[in-house]
């Protein structure tokens, strides 16, 4: 199960630095994804990998850093029921929509019975004596 990890490194003051700390947690095994917060000076790192990993990689680059919380990672996505649901009413949308429109009417207003070659090419395949 993917956990997420909160650091809050106390030198990440600038860009330069803020960069430095993405990619040292982007090299560690296990990592899905990163997020930088220099307001507060936060770095939130998710995926299945060692938090210790995490924390001693990012004192290498930068300096200070204090573990502000480790646990499970939110889930802010629907349930997979939802979006099973969804999508089937969206398949019998496009297969409603598949029947309609496929009645063609001519300049007059009768419809068309379907395709109708021309008859050039009607002639080649032997449809027209």
């Amino acid at each position: 199960m993917a956990q997420k990890v909160v650091l809050k490194v106390v030198s990440m003051t600038d860009d330069k630095t803020k960069q430095k700390a993405i990619e040292a947690a982007a090299h560690i095994h296990g990592v899905d994804s990163i997020g930088a917060n220099l307001e507060d000076q936060q770095v939130t790192v998710v995926g299945e990998m060692d938090a210790v990993a995490v924390v001693k990689k990012l004192k290498k680059v930068a300096g200070m850093v204090e573990i502000v919380s480790i646990g499970p990672e939110a889930d802010e996505q629907p349930p997979p029921d939802q979006k099973k649901k969804k999508k089937k009413k969206m398949k019998k949308k496009k297969q409603d929509n598949k029947g309609e429109g496929k009645e063609e009417k001519n300049k007059n207003g009768g419809e068309l019975m379907g395709y109708h070659p021309s008859p050039l090419y009607a002639s080649r395949m032997g449809f027209v004596n």
